[in-house]
């Protein structure tokens, strides 16, 4: 049960607080080396890169991807340029997304988006070329025996595509103003969110060269608590406000776009997102205990107020 491993977290002496703010800061650190400086011509895109780049994210992705190299028994270093990588994914994702063509938001981490500062063209262009750098930094991962540099590519690659996190996005906006079957909705998170979550975990997993049981277990985790932080990210948006979220509240309601919260109420969503949360833990126990930073993200993702 949930209950029992938040408690079983609780009482660990493993410092979720601690673990965020290193990483945080090793991410940073990384990401700083890895992209051109702002004065690296042209200019005006590398500030718009930079900009949202260092907005102020948790860099939750990286986080949760350096956990899963821990418990697999995995070095932070090695991990570090797929983390990089995968944060440059997000964060284009990001400034697509709040562009006046899809979701049109004004604010995103408590600041104004990317296109109202640099305008929408190099908006688009900025997203562009971290999308492109993500695969650049990739690159520079150092590949292990079971996983080769096509094997991180080909993972980076298909959890970007068309077929999950641009799918899902585009099934996301053909569902605005339409009244969606939770099955719907579903195969929108799963693709949207939980691709490259779930992307996230196996490339930690295979930057410490994991076994196959190893990887199976991250897909399932990595599966579950991204559904599950896409739920708990509906709930947000009709329970938090503007200031507390960093972005727009309400944005989904106001486009009558699907939500978990809208077809099944509140109440139900947050039970979801428990028994998702609850699968992602058990899906952990083949790591007897090595796997307690993976745990108190899960209960981080789950009780998070923004």
């Amino acid at each position: 049960m949930l209950k029992n491993n938040i408690m079983a977290a609780q009482h660990s002496p493993f410092d979720l607080n601690q673990f965020l703010a290193t990483r945080t800061a090793a991410v940073n650190a990384a990401l700083n080396q890895f992209l051109p400086s702002e004065k690296t011509k042209p200019a005006t895109l590398h500030k718009a890169m930079r900009y949202s780049l260092f907005a102020g994210g948790k860099r939750m992705r990286p986080a949760v991807l350096l956990a899963a190299a821990a418990a697999c028994g995995g070095q932070a270093a090695d991990a570090m340029p797929l983390a990089c990588a995968v944060e440059c994914i997000h964060t284009y994702s990001l400034i697509h997304d709040d562009l006046p063509a899809m979701d049109n938001d004004d604010f995103r981490r408590g600041k104004p988006t990317n296109h109202k500062i640099f305008g929408e063209g190099i908006a688009v262009l900025a997203g562009d070329a971290l999308l492109t750098q993500a695969f650049e930094i990739a690159g520079q991962a150092k590949g292990w025996p079971r996983y080769s540099h096509r094997d991180l590519v080909l993972e980076i690659a298909r959890a970007s595509g068309s077929l999950q996190l641009v799918g899902g996005q585009v099934a996301d906006l053909e569902g605005e103003n339409k009244k969606l079957s939770l099955n719907e909705l579903r195969y929108i998170h799963e693709r949207k969110t939980s691709a490259l979550l779930c992307c996230t975990v196996r490339l930690g997993g295979m930057s410490a060269n994991c076994t196959p049981g190893q990887l199976q277990a991250l897909t399932a985790f990595g599966s579950n608590i991204g559904l599950a932080f896409q739920v708990i990210d509906d709930i947000l948006d009709v329970t938090q406000t503007s200031e507390q979220l960093g972005k727009t509240a309400g944005k989904d309601v106001a486009v009558q776009k699907a939500t978990y919260p809208a077809i099944v109420g509140v109440e139900k969503s947050r039970k979801i997102a428990t028994q998702l949360t609850n699968k992602a833990f058990a899906a952990l126990k083949i790591f007897k205990g090595k796997a307690v930073a993976l745990e108190a993200l899960a209960e981080y993702l789950l009780k998070r107020d923004k």
